[in-house]
């Protein structure tokens, strides 16, 4: 027996369920009050099991993996009995992955490669078959960059998909644009269904397999159009331009089962996206069909057939999905009832309802995965997410709100000591993006900080998402500004409310959290005793001058040189001198987002001005964490820089 599947047998046994009337799942079980600080080791672990999806007949799931302390790709049957299959993408990146039908399946990859003195990020999908183990690559000697965008499955049991990719890397050629082929994945065969179109990377099709839609983008990506045809036998046409950055275009989501029908993700009257029908025949908006007062929308969930909606998923404190569907939510509340206290999600279905990928999980736990069976309710477990940790509640995790100090209203995420009170330390981490946000979901940096005494803050700064556009867009001309307030003023309400002690607080954040921390260092050294950057920015004119070299970069650099009046004026490494504060600067030379340049020479003139800097470079490291050695190092560093300079 393999090692990782007797870790899933571990698991099995640690959840253990059987049949709702004699011995239903529980939720997490509640850790005594004040426990002792866990190993350092247990917060960098790998999740187990990643993003699973469970075939269409129910009977295997496929999933990246923890294994000796990186992910691969497993095929896991469901038996109980056979161990799984694993994957070793080697080099490249395991981006995504789909079931095509019950043998079949497409993986998507990456990786960086130099071409003639330039280093290119190349796409690709992998067709598996999941019996006999065989892969290919798809379109592997016609394709160029970009060459992993499934865009239609079969829904008639065969193995077909449909492919876009690109077959030059020059922009001047007609085939730089992405052509759509559809594809056999038992003969290899494939066939030209959509030509390449000047300025559409971006195609897509109905549940039929008719490609109808197309976007398409000048190179700067300053404009936009939007291409569409009725039929197969219809001339493809464009409906509707941008010409600006303020323009917007009316994009359907889902194509229904009337063709002249769609759905769309749109703002309402007061800014907050919703879900209404779309008339295709006028590209005019229909009536509501769903909405979260005060929050956006995050996009539909499609049924079974491809062609109409089961639910919607929202985040509110936390992600959920509202199922429009009876029969869904009839489900869903079943599963609520039977695992009180926790956060259910039904994560992936069979083709016929008959067997549900489960995740019981909360804000303190890592959570674990079941599969549910309809036949006679059943509850088996799979796998935990974090072996070490398992099914205890750790730190508790609430979302507070706050008024800044012109008056706008904050949500915050707050993760408190289990056991501890009073006016704690206090670490304030603004989240990535900034177009992002944090809700009431397991973190793995927060509770371990929390772990370790620490009360965590993460403020929904102005200009994070989920919260409105007119939320989104009080950002604009704000980074480390008005942004930079909000975290500030965090503190501040913190303190307020008895819960923080203001004069032990350090910023710690990764990538825009890595840029805030930095800023803070050199605006608000007053209000902070340290600061911390994973991957932060530190020069906001360098990243225009590194994005330029992507496409569609003029409208990036527009993009970004609108986030502050003078870009120079708010990139902390023109402010070595103002730094007051010790920082650690960390990076991974492998992060393909923000160049590891950004921390490198924002060290250097830290050093050179004679600031109290620690800079750590990983040398296999990235910008998502991807190996559990880069997480360890990071925690550990954290930890003792910490106890140094503001210790809990």
């Amino acid at each position: 027996m393999s090692r990782k599947f007797m870790i899933l047998a571990a698991g099995l046994a640690t959840i253990g369920a059987a049949p709702a009337a004699q011995n239903p799942p529980t939720a997490p079980v509640a850790a005594r009050a004040a426990p002792a600080p866990l190993a350092i080791e247990v917060f960098a672990e790998l999740p187990q099991i990643e993003d699973p999806a469970l075939s269409p007949d129910g009977t295997r799931l496929l999933a990246r993996v923890a294994r000796n302390g990186q992910m691969l790709l497993a095929l896991i049957p469901l038996d109980g009995k056979t161990p799984p299959t694993y994957y070793n993408p080697g080099k490249s990146d395991l981006n995504w992955w789909r079931w095509v039908n019950d043998e079949w399946a497409v993986v998507g990859v990456g990786r960086e490669q130099p071409l003639q003195g330039q280093n290119f990020y190349f796409r690709r999908a992998v067709s598996l078959n999941v019996k006999t183990g065989a892969m290919a690559m798809l379109a592997d000697r016609e394709a160029a960059q970009s060459a992993d965008d499934v865009i239609w499955t079969a829904r008639d049991g065969s193995p077909r998909l449909m492919l876009a990719y690109q077959s030059s890397v020059y922009a001047d050629s007609i085939d730089f644009w992405a052509r759509v082929e559809e594809f056999d994945l038992a003969t290899g065969k494939s066939k030209l269904v959509q030509g390449p179109r000047e300025g559409v990377l971006d195609w897509y099709a109905d549940r039929d397999g008719v490609v109808r839609m197309g976007i398409g983008s000048s190179l700067d990506g300053r404009t936009s159009r939007l291409l569409y045809r009725e039929s197969a036998d219809s001339p493809v046409r464009t409906i509707d331009r941008t010409r600006g950055p303020d323009d917007r275009m009316t994009i359907p989501s889902l194509f229904l089962r009337d063709k002249t029908k769609a759905l769309i993700v749109e703002d309402d009257a007061d800014g907050f996206s919703a879900l209404y029908e779309l008339d295709l025949t006028n590209f005019k908006r229909g009536k509501q069909l769903f909405a979260t007062p005060g929050y956006d929308i995050g996009g539909i969930v499609p049924d079974p057939a491809g062609d109409g909606v089961l639910g919607v998923a929202v985040e509110e404190n936390r992600p959920m999905i509202k199922w429009i569907d009876p029969a869904m939510a009839a489900l869903q509340g079943r599963l609520e009832a039977r695992v009180k206290g926790a956060q259910v999600e039904i994560a992936s279905m069979s083709r016929d309802q008959s067997a549900a990928l489960i995740r019981v999980s909360g804000p303190d736990s890592p959570g674990a995965w079941l599969l549910f069976k309809r036949e006679g309710e059943e509850l088996l477990p799979i796998a935990n997410d974090n072996g070490a940790i398992g099914l205890k509640r750790l730190h508790p995790v609430r979302t507070i709100r706050f008024k800044a100090r012109d008056g706008v209203e904050i949500a915050a995420v707050v993760t408190t000591p289990k056991g501890r009170s009073g006016a704690l330390p206090l670490i304030v981490m603004p989240h990535g993006g900034p177009r992002a946000r944090d809700s009431e979901v397991w973190d793995w940096w927060t509770q371990f900080l929390a772990d370790r005494g620490y009360m965590v803050i993460q403020p929904n700064y102005r200009g994070s998402t989920g919260y409105g556009t007119k939320f989104m867009e009080l950002g604009e001309g704000q980074w480390g500004r008005a942004m930079q307030d909000d975290l500030d003023d965090s503190v501040k309400a913190l303190a307020a409310l008895g819960l923080a002690d203001p004069k032990r607080v350090c910023m710690v954040g990764a990538s825009y959290g890595g840029y805030a921390a930095l800023r803070a260092a050199q605006r608000d050294s007053d209000k902070y005793r340290c600061a911390i950057s994973y991957a932060g920015v530190s020069d906001l004119n360098r990243m225009i001058r590194y994005q330029s070299n992507f496409l569609y970069s003029k409208a990036r650099g527009d993009w970004l040189r609108r986030q502050a009046s003078d870009l120079k004026d708010v990139s902390p490494v023109n402010f070595a001198g103002s730094f007051s504060i010790p920082v650690l600067i960390m990076h991974g030379e492998e992060d393909r987002v923000v160049p590891i340049v950004q921390s490198r020479v924002m060290a250097q003139k830290l050093k050179s001005a004679g600031k109290d800097v620690t800079y750590i470079v990983q040398p296999l490291g990235d910008h998502h964490f991807s190996r559990q050695q880069d997480r360890l190092e990071f925690l550990k560093a954290m930890e003792a820089f910490l106890a140094k300079h503001n210790p809990a």
